[in-house]
C-alpha cells in the first residue's frame, strides 16, 4: 500500500457493504490514515463495524449519496474519496429502474459535484463489468457513472482527479452467488440459468488492493480494469454444492452469458500492463503525463470470460473456500 494513506483522511461511500469492510480492515492494518469515514445509509451496519473498528480515527456518518446536502457535510476536509456505494442486484434495478438511477446516477453526479466544491484530491469510483455493452438497467446506470466520473476531469478548478475501478463477480461478497449457492444447498438443488454461462471472479482482497493500487497510479481519467480469471458457473455450482442436483431455470432478464471487461471499441484507448488493463481517456485532461504501457493490437477482439486465458479451476475454488 506505500504510504499513499498516511495522514490522509479517506471517506468510503456504501462502508459497510463487503468491499467496504475490507477496505477498512486493510487499510488501517498497513496505513496510518489522519481519519477513516464510513459513509453509509445502514445505522445498524454501522453499529456492528463500529464494534470491529472501534478506533478514534474511525468515524460512521449515516447519509445517502441522494442527499447533496448531507454529502456536503460529510466531504469537508477529505482528501480521498472511494466510491463504492451502489444498487447492485440485478434483478432489483429491472424491477425498480427509476430508484437505481437515483443512486447510480443521480449520486454520481452528486458525489463528483460535492467533491469538486470540497476540493478533494482523488476520487475512485468502483464500477462493473456489467457496465460494457448493458443489456440490464443495472450495467446501463453504471455506464453512465463511468462516463460522468471520466469527464468530471474537464470540470474541477482545483485539480480534483477522477478516475474508475472495473471489475468482475466478487466471490463472497454479500449477494453473490457463492452465500447463494451455499443457502440453496439445504434444499439439495442448485439452480442455474444455463450451463454455458461464465464470469469473471476476484476476491474481496484482491479487489481492495486492486483499487488501493489504482489509487496509487491514477492520473484521472482511467479505468483500470485487473486481468481476473473466468469460471464457468455450473463448474462453481458443482464445487461449492458436489453433492447436489443442477437445474436449469433459464436466463433471467437482463442477464447475459458471458461478461466483458474490455470491448472491441474500448481497445482504442487501452493499454496492456502485467496485471491490468488501463482505458486511457481519449482527452488528456490538465497536461497529465501519458500513461505508459503496451498498445492493444488492432484485431483485438474484447476482453471476455468466455475467451478469457486465465481460468479459475475447482481446485482453486476448493482451496479459497478452505481458507
Amino acid at each position: 500500500m506505500k504510504n499513499i494513506f498516511n495522514n490522509k483522511i479517506i471517506l468510503i461511500t456504501g462502508g459497510t457493504g463487503s468491499f467496504g469492510k475490507k477496505f477498512v480492515e486493510m487499510v488501517l492494518k498497513s496505513s496510518k490514515p489522519k481519519k477513516l469515514i464510513i459513509f453509509s445509509r445502514d445505522e445498524m451496519k454501522q453499529y456492528e463495524m463500529g464494534k470491529k473498528f472501534n478506533q478514534k480515527n474511525v468515524r460512521y456518518f449515516v447519509g445517502d449519496i441522494r442527499d447533496s446536502d448531507r454529502l456536503h457535510r460529510a466531504f469537508n476536509g477529505v482528501d480521498i474519496v472511494v466510491h463504492a456505494a451502489a444498487l447492485k442486484i440485478v434483478p432489483t434495478a429491472e424491477y425498480n429502474p427509476f430508484e437505481a438511477v437515483k443512486t447510480n446516477v443521480i449520486g454520481a453526479e452528486n458525489i463528483i459535484n460535492i467533491a469538486i466544491d470540497n476540493g478533494i484530491k482523488l476520487v475512485m469510483a468502483l464500477s462493473t463489468d456489467k457496465a460494457v455493452n448493458p443489456i440490464n438497467l443495472y450495467g446501463a446506470t453504471k455506464l453512465c457513472a463511468e462516463k460522468m466520473f471520466i469527464a468530471a476531469n474537464n470540470y474541477s478548478p482545483h485539480g480534483t482527479r477522477f478516475s474508475v475501478v472495473r471489475y468482475g463477480n466478487v466471490f463472497g461478497s454479500r449477494g453473490s452467488i457463492v452465500p447463494h449457492f451455499n443457502e440453496c444447498k439445504k434444499n439439495g438443488i442448485i439452480p442455474i440459468t444455463d450451463k454455458r454461462m461464465t464470469r469473471f471472479w476476484i476476491t474481496l482482497e484482491q479487489g481492495v488492493n486492486f483499487v488501493i493500487s489504482s489509487i496509487d497510479q491514477m492520473q484521472g481519467g482511467e479505468i483500470f480494469i485487473p486481468k481476473i480469471p473466468s469460471m464457468k458457473i455450473v463448474d462453481l455450482a458443482c464445487t461449492v454444492a458436489p453433492n447436489c442436483k443442477i437445474k436449469i431455470i433459464g436466463i433471467r432478464p437482463g442477464e447475459k452469458l458471458h461478461e466483458v471487461l474490455v470491448s472491441a471499441d474500448d481497445a482504442r484507448y487501452t493499454i496492456e500492463k502485467n496485471d491490468r488493463y488501463i482505458i486511457c481517456p481519449d482527452v488528456l485532461f490538465s497536461k497529465r503525463p501519458k500513461i505508459i504501457g503496451k498498445r492493444l493490437p488492432d484485431n483485438f477482439i474484447g476482453y471476455t470470460s468466455d475467451t478469457n486465458d486465465k481460468w479459475f479451476s475447482s481446485e482453486d475454488l476448493k482451496k479459497l473456500i478452505k481458507e
